[in-house]
């Protein structure tokens, strides 16, 4: 009976169980490292223990390598969602399936989303299958301006998604902040000082009888208030950045990063100056709220000419299911730099956005998001150029292990297609 037991047991673990990654070089690619240079022909990757080893023109490739001839086609990095919900929310409308908030919990910063992100999430599959291969999630606020801890995911084909757990607390300012925090935005500004003020409390040992926050909030928000773990704070009206800026000063070791940031290119020589990221929405280009009336679609490009770190995030544009539209986004961009009178991205830089810019904003440059040597190796060949609407991914490597590209849409496709109407489900009998 315990053998039985113990077979059934590995017959359950074996479907989930990650696959080993293997020494792959992968040749002859256009290839873009996505470091903001443009694609060369010729190039070749090579993927060792998970990481990139190498990545360029010329590159030896290794004894008892698994050898791939890309033809000539797109090789570049994954693509990394800059603000998403990934994992975390399944239907918006079914309560059960959405842990992206919490609004009834006496907690608020202390929340953290690694232990609810479910990798079997459809939307985590149809991303991987579109080039996506990391995603930042951010909870969302519900009672507090402070929505808790985020996490940076993969979305590999395994149980074990986390990348990095509370890699950054996600802060509500502006129109939502202020409704959070009681109704204006000096309610948001004095929640804010009097947070990170009985944080630096709790640091020190000192917790007044008058706390407003509770131990695990407080606790949550040490590392935030030291500069120890990034402050995602979103925030889009112009005056509204240059308040988010004016408390950096205040306290001074933040790490600030600016999330959405539709007027951000208003005040963008001031977001330069205090040396503070950007993950911004690409796609605002009209005015959707009174704290967005000077949208544009130029935002990251006068951004980017103004010398400021900008990536493309989602965050309330279909953000915990659409990911992989960052393609097209990106691709927008190098179209606006065609427009008299726009302001757009090169190639390179557009491919940036979506790929090691995100990264850098949020501390991880160095582990993720483009295939300089050492990073992990999350690596996708295509079709065609993936800034391009037409384009199909044909292979996708996280952390260099291969994975399945065959999503939930392509089975009912093929269920469907040629289903003799026997095969077809009571239903379908009328």
């Amino acid at each position: 009976m315990k053998a039985v037991l113990l077979a059934a047991a590995a017959l359950i673990a074996a479907p989930f169980a990650p696959a080993m990654a293997e020494t792959v070089a992968i040749t002859n690619a256009r290839l873009a490292i996505g470091d903001g240079s443009g694609p060369v022909d010729g190039g070749t990757v090579v993927m060792r223990d998970g990481r990139i080893a190498a990545a360029g023109r010329g590159v030896a490739v290794p004894a008892g390598a698994r050898v791939i001839d890309a033809e000539g086609k797109w090789v570049t990095p994954g693509l990394v969602a800059g603000f998403s919900r990934l994992g975390i929310v399944e239907v918006d409308g079914v309560r059960q399936t959405n842990d992206a908030s919490a609004g009834k919990s006496p907690f608020n910063a202390a929340l953290d989303v690694a232990p609810a992100v479910n990798p079997r999430t459809s939307a985590i599959t149809l991303n991987r299958a579109e080039g996506v291969t990391r995603a930042v999630v951010a909870p969302e606020s519900d009672g507090s301006i402070f929505a808790g801890q985020g996490a940076v995911i993969d979305l590999g084909a395994d149980m074990s998604p986390i990348t990095k757990a509370r890699a950054f607390q996600f802060v509500e300012f502006g129109e939502e902040g202020a409704s959070q925090a009681g109704g204006s935005r000096p309610a948001t500004y004095a929640a804010f000082r009097n947070a990170l003020a009985e944080a630096r409390d709790q640091a020190a040992g000192r917790r007044g009888d008058d706390a407003l926050l509770t131990r695990p909030d407080a606790a949550a928000l040490v590392p935030v208030v030291n500069g120890q773990v990034p402050l995602l704070a979103h925030v889009e009206r112009g005056s509204d950045i240059l308040q988010a800026l004016e408390l950096k000063k205040e306290f001074p070791t933040l790490k600030l990063v600016l999330v959405g940031a539709t007027e951000a290119w208003t005040v963008a020589a001031q977001v330069k100056a205090a040396g503070v990221p950007v993950i911004a929405s690409a796609l605002a280009d009209l005015p959707a709220s009174f704290e967005s009336l000077a949208a544009t679609q130029s935002n990251i490009g006068r951004l980017r000419n103004a010398g400021v770190t900008v990536g493309i995030g989602m965050i309330n544009d279909n953000d915990a299911r659409q990911a992989r539209q960052v393609k097209q986004y990106a691709g927008n961009l190098v179209a606006l730099g065609k427009i008299p009178g726009a302001a757009g991205l090169d190639w390179g830089a557009a491919l940036a956005t979506i790929t090691s810019l995100p990264a850098e904003a949020i501390g991880m440059g160095g582990e993720i998001g483009s295939l300089r040597p050492g990073r992990r190796a999350d690596v996708v060949i295509w079709d065609g150029d993936p800034l391009e609407l037409s384009t199909a991914v044909l292979s996708v490597w996280i952390d260099g292990v291969e994975q399945p590209l065959r999503t939930r849409q392509d089975k009912l496709r093929d269920r469907y297609r040629t289903a003799n109407d026997g095969a077809l489900p009571k239903a379908y009998e009328r």
